[in-house]
């Protein structure tokens, strides 16, 4: 399993906006300039961020995006899941319709087993939780 670069922008796009709660809207160029990512492409992920309600964003002069919630109220898994969808490793664990040995299927068993391992754990991260790991980072 890989995370595409879905994931991985969107997570530090959202770490950026964590950086800064509360601190007023941040312009996109300036998120794209301290994570590093395509200010093209960033538009695309903002899109899937605001339709998750992530993410809001204010016009003007003073303008840019900012987290909908505090960063302790929002999981990895929802970040991952707003621009990936659902987490699962094969198709069939989501929809075991789609597969006729979805009853009799031993390794299906597995792969719910480590789609739900993966989905636990990003469940359990909060941006707050990544805010502190990026600063003891930046301490080293």
């Amino acid at each position: 399993m890989k995370l595409s670069t879905r994931s991985r922008y969107s997570t530090r796009l959202m770490l950026e906006l964590a950086l800064h709660y509360n601190k007023g809207p941040i312009y996109l160029k300036n998120i794209c300039k301290s994570q590093d990512i395509s200010f093209k492409y960033s538009g695309q992920l903002i899109r899937l961020l605001k339709n998750a309600n992530l993410i809001r964003a204010t016009r003007g002069a003073h303008g840019g995006y900012f987290l909908d919630r505090s960063p302790e109220k929002i999981k990895l898994s929802e970040i991952v899941i707003a621009v990936e969808g659902p987490l699962n490793l094969v198709e069939c664990v989501k929809n075991p319709d789609i597969c006729y040995r979805s009853n009799s299927c031993a390794t299906r068993v597995i792969w719910e087993k480590i789609s739900k391992t993966c989905y636990d754990t990003l469940d359990s991260i909060t941006l707050k939780d990544l805010v502190e790991i990026h600063k003891k980072m930046e301490k080293v």
